[in-house]
């Protein structure tokens, strides 16, 4: 297991009430991602803080009309960004963000417990801009985890690094588990979550048999299920590589 040397910026995404969860993604791809690409790469060639890799990943929860979330942004930084004062989007400046719920930043801390960077490896386009462009071919769950009030988060995260990740990873293999990364909240008294987990598969057959076979491993001691979300994707839009 390895922690990445950059904050990772996570940005929960939901459309807004009377968008289709395609118009969102087709605005999110088509006029949003190109300007946060030249955005942040302007601010690299200038020596300013600006983001060296950013992935969109889509969520497609097909049993819930409007379900919590339709995709995360993630955008890697030298420095975790301070909490927002108001949501991104509150006063859109393109398209998407008039489509989208306004919303906020989640600084977290990487883990990469299993790479599987190879599986999951990109070409620029050649017909068009380079980037964004797309990725697929995985089943990937994203596990949102609240918790319960008043808990130790040290306690807590020493649990889920020491005892719950051996666990899970034990479980990836005979279920054709080839990523695995988990994300714990810098700023807790201001995160949406206290962490996020991301498992990938080679099918969703795969991810069936790891979530059937997977036992408790005292995890539930800080996890308030009914803030915990699970949201499945299998595509995800590469803005910066």
């Amino acid at each position: 297991m390895k922690q990445t040397d950059h904050a990772k910026m996570v940005f929960l995404i939901r459309r807004r009430s009377g968008v289709s969860r395609d118009e969102l993604i087709m605005h999110w791809f088509k006029n949003h991602m190109p300007a946060v690409i030249d955005s942040n790469r302007v601010a690299q060639d200038q020596n300013r803080r600006g983001a060296s890799k950013y992935i969109a990943q889509l969520f497609e929860n097909e049993s819930e009309s409007q379900p919590p979330w339709d995709g995360v942004a993630q955008l890697w930084y030298r420095e975790p960004l301070p909490p927002m004062n108001q949501a991104a989007g509150t006063n859109p400046s393109d398209t998407f963000q008039q489509k989208a719920e306004p919303y906020w930043n989640w600084a977290t801390k990487e883990y990469v417990v299993r790479d599987g960077s190879e599986r999951l490896s990109i070409d620029p386009l050649t017909l068009n801009e380079s980037y964004p462009s797309t990725r697929s071919g995985f089943l990937r769950l994203n596990y949102l985890v609240g918790v319960k009030p008043n808990i130790d988060y040290e306690e807590f995260y020493k649990h889920w690094l020491n005892v719950h990740v051996p666990n899970v990873e034990s479980h990836l293999d005979g279920a054709g588990g080839f990523r695995y990364v988990v994300s714990h909240s810098i700023y807790r008294d201001s995160a949406p979550y206290a962490g996020m987990a991301e498992l990938y598969f080679e099918n969703s057959a795969g991810a069936r048999k790891f979530q059937s076979n997977i036992q408790p491993d005292g995890m539930e001691r800080w996890i308030d299920a009914s803030r915990t979300h699970v949201m499945r994707g299998n595509t995800e839009m590469v803005g910066i590589p």
